[in-house]
Parts: C-alpha cells; sequence; structure tokens
C-alpha cells in the first residue's frame, strides 16, 4: 500500500453497497472519491467518514454520461494525484417480466449497468496505464451467472459487464487488475427501482435472508488489498441460507 494508502473510486456510492464500501476502504486508510447523483447524501457520507478520522471528497455524477465520468475522474486526480481502483457500483434493477414491455426501464438498466461500466473505464484507463497500474473493481451480481423470471434484462446487463471484466483482464499487461464482485441478495435500495407489482412482492420474499452490504464492501476490501502481483479476479459472496 502506498504511503496514505490508495485513491478510490466509488459510483453509486450514496447508499447501499457503495456507501459501505466507501466506509470500509476509508477505515482501512485509503483515499476514497465518491460519486452519486445525490450528492447531498455524498457530503453527509464524506462528513461521516471525515469525523471518523477517513479522507473522502466527492463530485456529484451521472455514470449514463461518458463526458461526466471523464470529468469525475479528472476531479479525483486533481484531488488526490492518482487513480489507483475505480469500484464501478452503480446500478439499476427495475425487474419485469419481458412481456410487461417496460422497455424505458430495459433502456434505463442497460444505460447504467452496461455503458456506465465502460464509461468507468474509458475514463480511467489511460490514467492507470500513464502512472503504470490500476485496479477496476465491477460490483455485478449473482445475475452474471444464472437467469431467472423477471430478471432477464437486468441478468443480460450483468452477463455483459462479467464479459466486460474478462476481456479487460485478458488485455491487461499485467499493470491493470481486474475484479468482479458478485453479491448475492443485499441489503440496498435496488428493489425500490421495481415498478411491477408481482416482481415487487416475489423480491420481498427474496430479501428475507439478505446479507448487510458490509459483507460485499469487505469483498471489495480484500481484493483491493492484495499485493501488486496478485489479481483476483472474480468472487461470488451469497447468505449462506439462499440457493440462489
Amino acid at each position: 500500500m502506498q504511503e496514505h494508502g490508495k485513491v478510490v473510486l466509488i459510483t453509486g456510492a450514496s447508499s447501499g453497497i457503495g456507501a459501505a464500501t466507501a466506509r470500509r476502504l476509508a477505515a482501512d486508510g485509503h483515499r476514497v472519491f465518491l460519486g452519486a447523483r445525490r450528492d447531498e447524501r455524498l457530503e453527509t457520507l464524506c462528513g461521516e467518514i471525515g469525523s471518523e478520522g477517513g479522507t473522502a471528497a466527492f463530485r456529484r455524477l451521472d455514470v449514463t454520461s461518458a463526458a461526466d465520468l471523464r470529468a469525475f475522474v479528472e476531479a479525483a486526480h486533481t484531488t488526490y494525484g492518482r487513480v489507483d481502483v475505480v469500484v464501478n457500483n452503480a446500478g439499476v434493477m427495475p425487474l419485469s417480466p419481458l412481456a410487461a414491455l417496460k422497455t424505458d426501464e430495459w433502456d434505463r438498466m442497460i444505460d447504467v449497468n452496461v455503458r456506465g461500466v465502460l464509461h468507468g473505464i474509458a475514463a480511467a484507463l489511460p490514467v492507470m496505464r500513464a502512472q503504470g497500474g490500476g485496479h477496476f473493481i465491477t460490483v455485478a451480481s449473482v445475475g452474471a451467472y444464472e437467469v431467472s423470471p423477471t430478471a432477464a434484462v437486468y441478468c443480460a446487463t450483468k452477463f455483459a459487464v462479467r464479459a466486460i471484466s474478462e476481456g479487460l483482464r485478458q488485455e491487461s499487461d499485467g499493470g491493470i487488475r481486474v475484479s468482479l464482485v458478485s453479491p448475492g441478495v443485499t441489503e440496498s435500495e435496488l428493489a425500490d427501482h421495481i415498478t411491477d407489482p408481482a416482481a415487487r412482492d416475489a423480491m420481498t420474499r427474496y430479501r428475507a435472508v439478505a446479507l448487510p452490504a458490509s459483507a460485499i464492501a469487505d469483498a471489495i476490501a480484500f481484493a483491493v488489498a492484495q499485493p501488486p502481483e496478485v489479481d483476483v479476479n472474480e468472487i461470488v459472496v451469497r447468505p449462506a441460507r439462499s440457493a440462489q
């Protein structure tokens, strides 16, 4: 680890896994730079991290905008002088049966879950290459490995980011590490975006055994903490009582 820890950029950091990861990595001595659309939450989170002795800054971020993500990475680099880790965490999950034809929600999932990851890579990869190394961590889902009813499009986006992460790993020369962290059901606000009544009810039952977001933050912290010659490629974290 560098003298003042690593510089870690986290998207979707205003709640859930993103916020838990910010707290955990700041507690580990890393400097975190946080992005999300709800900047008032980011301001509060940064204040809390600072009061606990950590170092955190933020910028409002919409991951569907390539220009916004470039500006986010540039701001982090200006603030801290490096970009060591990018945690591509922002995601949405408005589940519904395909027959419901919620095409606007399909588009939103593709824009946030897939394009958002690609925008993060495009913005940070040149910086990492110029400084001689870096680490991309993408938060996927067990939906990157299996498909379930109402989740076809969501799972498709997670299959896609799994493929993107693996492609980036294979194309990297060793200086860039690539990790995919795939949570099972986890406490978050993702289910709040489900507008289909049947899918919402099913998710309520499914979430009865949900993991705390801190469990996923711990997995991310594990990948970050490995020495430079160790690249943790895939971690799947499920509740012990979950079959999926």
